[in-house]
């Protein structure tokens, strides 16, 4: 259990470096909105190009990971169902269903697959799948809603090209791109790239220790149904659903099983908080939902890798 420990101590950290900074203010009134917009904007596009560069797109038609994609999309439809009975709107709907599905699989699920699974590659099936397939669709959503919301006209060339014109669907399909080729890119391309992506998790981590301070206790305010709603789909319903999709549809044996479970019980990524804050839409449901989902996965992991385990 040592990279559950690892994993969770390093996030722990950076985002207590993150709340002494806030309370110090250390980083000013607009520290964290910097932090923010250097993480979308820059660091967040050069690491997914850096990481997509160089992974193996056949990956992605893996019966185990078949088996995450099913599972994840079944548990963020729970989501957008309860939230379209109860009019949450589209863009907080989105929020928080990503923040029933989407999990933490670089800083947090490297070490975990490291440690727990003894393989750090088994993670990246699942960042090619949230970045190729699941934040194009998500980033999408939020520019046209947002943009509708504030009066703004698109036409309908500007809504079909949305996509492209985001820096962090720009940088992952740019990675794509050079792993499709076969080709390998000069280092003296992808180390400058490769080390201003390195700021993206720092970044996203100080920020929302930032955010905390002064922050009220989680699930206690207005967004109380939808922050436990969230964080009940994250450690409980997605693991089950991917043990039921992976055991029960797939039929994969222990191994296969028990990575796609862990993986599954990974938290809310914490980028999830990076794009609430530039959308300016549900971020204390954001925050709230990481913060615990973040608390009780690592019981959720240690459970699952005691039932499942060899």
């Amino acid at each position: 259990m040592g990279g559950v420990i690892t994993g969770f101590t390093i996030i722990a950290t950076v985002i207590a470096i993150g709340y002494l900074l806030g309370r110090r203010g250390l980083l000013g009134e607009s520290g964290r909105e910097v932090l923010i917009r250097l993480a979308f904007h820059v660091a967040n596009p050069a690491l997914l190009f850096v990481i997509l560069a160089g992974a193996d797109l056949g990956e992605l038609f893996s019966p185990s990971l078949l088996a995450t994609a099913l599972s994840t999309v079944a548990t963020a439809a729970v989501f957008v169902a309860v939230g379209a009975v109860r009019r949450w709107g589209t863009a907080r709907v989105t929020i928080g269903a990503l923040c029933s599905a989407y999990v933490n699989a670089g800083n947090l699920g490297i070490p975990i697959a490291l440690y727990v699974l003894g393989d750090a590659s088994l993670v990246a099936p699942i960042l090619l799948l949230q970045q190729l397939v699941f934040t194009p669709a998500v980033l999408t959503v939020l520019d046209v809603v947002t943009a509708r919301g504030g009066g703004e006209r698109r036409s309908v060339v500007q809504r079909l090209t949305t996509p492209f014109r985001n820096p962090v669907v720009i940088g992952s399909l740019g990675g794509i791109a050079v792993a499709a080729s076969g080709r390998t890119l000069p280092s003296a391309v992808l180390e400058p790239l490769a080390l201003v992506g390195d700021m993206a998790v720092p970044a996203v981590l100080l920020a929302f220790g930032i955010s905390l301070r002064g922050s009220a206790v989680p699930a206690r305010g207005p967004e109380r149904g939808q922050v436990l709603l969230s964080v009940v789909l994250k450690i409980v319903v997605h693991p089950l659903l991917a043990w039921a999709t992976a055991a029960w549809l797939f039929r994969l044996g222990p191994a296969d099983q028990l990575t796609v479970v862990v993986t599954s019980a990974l938290p809310a990524a914490q980028n999830l908080f990076t794009y609430a804050s530039h959308y300016g839409t549900a971020v204390r449901l954001a925050r709230e939902s990481i913060l615990l989902s973040t608390l009780l996965a690592g019981p959720a992991i240690a459970l699952v890798v005691a039932v499942l385990g060899p």
